[in-house]
C-alpha cells in the first residue's frame, strides 16, 4: 500500500449509553444505535465496502474485535 493509500478504520464505541460508529481520524460520527448489534452490522457493512478494518471497543474501552476486510498483505500468515 503506497502512502496515497491510507486506510481509515471503522470503530464501534460508546456514545454515551448508545453505540456509535466513527471512522478513525475523523471528529465525527458516522451514525449512533441503541444496541451494539447494531452499530457492528452497520459497521461491518461499511468496513466492507471501504477494504478496510472493523475495530470494536467494550463499554470499558477496550477492544474486543478486530476484522480485516480489505488491504490485507498476501504474504502474512493468518
Amino acid at each position: 500500500m503506497g502512502k496515497e493509500e491510507v486506510t481509515k478504520n471503522v470503530w464501534v464505541t460508546t456514545h454515551g449509553d448508545k453505540w456509535a460508529v466513527k471512522i478513525a481520524g475523523s471528529d465525527e460520527i458516522s451514525k449512533v444505535f441503541e444496541r451494539k448489534a447494531d452499530a457492528l452490522a452497520y459497521a461491518k457493512d461499511l468496513a466492507k465496502k471501504e477494504k478496510t478494518e472493523l475495530i470494536s471497543q467494550k463499554r470499558n474501552g477496550r477492544i474486543n474485535l478486530k476484522n480485516s476486510y480489505g488491504h490485507d498483505n498476501p504474504n502474512t500468515p493468518g
